[in-house]
């Protein structure tokens, strides 16, 4: 059973912002005008504005809260670059041309943020370690070994299938019918990323301002008036980079960008030896459900963090923090006694394209949209932007570069459509479930019954656990 009176978790604020707090920057009077006003400087406003100000052109970063407070510093830090899109559907939506380019172009977003760590010396406790993605059922399986054995052929990444006889070389765990590796995917501090990006664009001569909150964009003659809340600024060119924080002030961008809640908890440090076991190659995880969790070791290597989407759309309610620890117990039942020590969560922009953006509107340049995927999509996207705004000639146009994403229909703002849609999301999943989930309880039942001497784990009582999202 589920528990009833559970401890919640004793901070609500990220774990990264332990090593890596965000603050306010000093005070500092706007500059009355500028070549470019960026609008939000996380890792798309920053990347911007660091090509831009080392292209010689003045700019200003502007935030409603501190540089870095939103999914920069609140993400799992995976690199994983994803396109929630198949071949078939892109090719379907965008045609195959666009639909080859994409795919692509996710290869060189990835090797350019690795390029930028290292020319920048960004410390952020990157480390290249792979990552596995568990299969659900049989047909997923299938599915990732398919597309493990593509990215291989076509793309020269290094991607193999896992079968279930030698999972647990990679995972502990039985929950899952096999799976696969990319070794192009590794993990990062993402708040340590972000003040270490900080660090490289306001050398480079970026201003950034913390609590200049955007209120309106006007177009004055050649150029554009930025109206904020510390004041106003003249502009020759704008980006929009706000993602899952767009507000009211551009309620045109609004009503095409939806913010989901991502929430991430953070375990205690574990027994010695324990990681060991769960996660012997110390690889991130994803998996195949539609409603998919995320998890990886912490940078020390002492802690799980695992991640999934939250569900609520205001407050801070315990029972996303629940859903997560019980999923997390149903993959390892051995963390079931584990206290946790954070639970937060980011907004993620989703919208009708489901792919990273590049796309104009009344002269106004957007840079948005990564659907969960912003470690390494933001700053490919963020600095594809700003060559657009220079008119760089030389550059090869992004597959991501076209025409504004359509508006949600009946949405201004608040995703009154998510309840739903998560409640159909898991329903899809249960059925998913039902079958290999059985199978793997009774594993599990099995092998701890022949490693334990406590009579308590070996409880059919215990082994029910993992039933408990189903």
């Amino acid at each position: 059973m589920p528990e009833t009176n559970p401890a919640p978790a004793h901070k609500t604020t990220p774990f990264w912002w332990e090593a890596a707090p965000v603050r306010p920057l000093p005070e500092k009077s706007l500059p009355a005008t500028v070549d470019v006003a960026i609008i939000g400087a996380g890792y798309t406003g920053l990347s911007a504005g660091l090509h831009l100000a080392r292209a010689g052109r003045s700019v200003v970063c502007l935030d409603k809260m501190n540089p870095g407070e939103g999914a920069s510093s609140r993400n799992g830090g995976i690199t994983s670059g994803n396109i929630r899109l198949d071949h078939a559907t892109l090719v379907r939506r965008f045609g195959e041309p666009r639909a080859m380019a994409i795919e692509a172009e996710g290869k060189k977003a990835r090797e350019f943020l690795y390029h930028l760590l290292a020319t920048e010396n960004i410390a952020c406790d990157f480390s290249l370690s792979g990552r596995f993605s568990g299969a659900l059922g049989p047909d997923d399986y299938e599915s990732l070994a398919r597309t493990a054995e593509k990215l291989e052929k076509k793309l020269g990444i290094e991607a193999y299938a896992v079968p279930q006889s030698e999972q647990r070389n990679y995972l502990g765990t039985d929950f899952y019918r096999g799976g696969s590796v990319r070794m192009d995917i590794g993990g990062l501090q993402p708040a340590k990323f972000h003040a270490e990006l900080l660090r490289v664009a306001l050398a480079a001569g970026v201003q950034v301002r913390s609590g200049a909150a955007v209120t309106s964009v006007e177009k004055v003659g050649s150029g554009y008036q930025v109206t904020t809340e510390a004041g106003r600024i003249s502009a020759r060119q704008v980006l929009a980079c706000t993602n899952g924080y767009t507000d009211n002030s551009d309620r045109w961008l609004r009503r095409r960008m939806v913010p989901i809640r991502s929430r991430i908890i953070a375990t205690e440090e574990l027994p010695e030896g324990l990681m060991a076991t769960l996660m012997p190659k110390l690889m991130m995880c994803s998996e195949t459900r539609n409603l998919g969790f995320y998890y990886r070791p912490s940078p020390d290597n002492k802690r799980i963090l695992f991640g999934g989407r939250d569900g609520s759309t205001s407050g801070e309610p315990i029972e996303p923090t629940l859903h997560l620890k019980r999923n997390l117990i149903e993959i390892f039942p051995e963390l079931k006694d584990v206290t946790l020590t954070h639970s937060w969560f980011g907004h993620v922009a989703m919208h009708r394209d489901m792919i990273p953006r590049i796309f104009e509107r009344d002269g106004v340049v957007y840079a948005t949209g990564f659907c969960g995927s912003g470690v390494v999509w933001a700053p490919w996207i963020g600095t594809q932007a700003a060559r657009k705004l220079l008119g760089d000639k030389d550059m090869e146009p992004s597959a991501f570069d076209f025409r504004p994403p359509s508006a949600v229909p009946f949405y201004t703002g608040k995703p009154w459509f998510m309840p739903g849609v998560m409640a159909w999301y898991r329903h899809l999943d249960r059925k998913l479930m039902r079958a290999p989930v059985a199978e793997a309880c009774e594993r599990q039942a099995r092998r701890r019954a022949c490693r334990s001497t406590s009579p308590a784990r070996e409880t059919p009582a215990d082994d029910r656990s993992i039933f408990r999202a189903l």
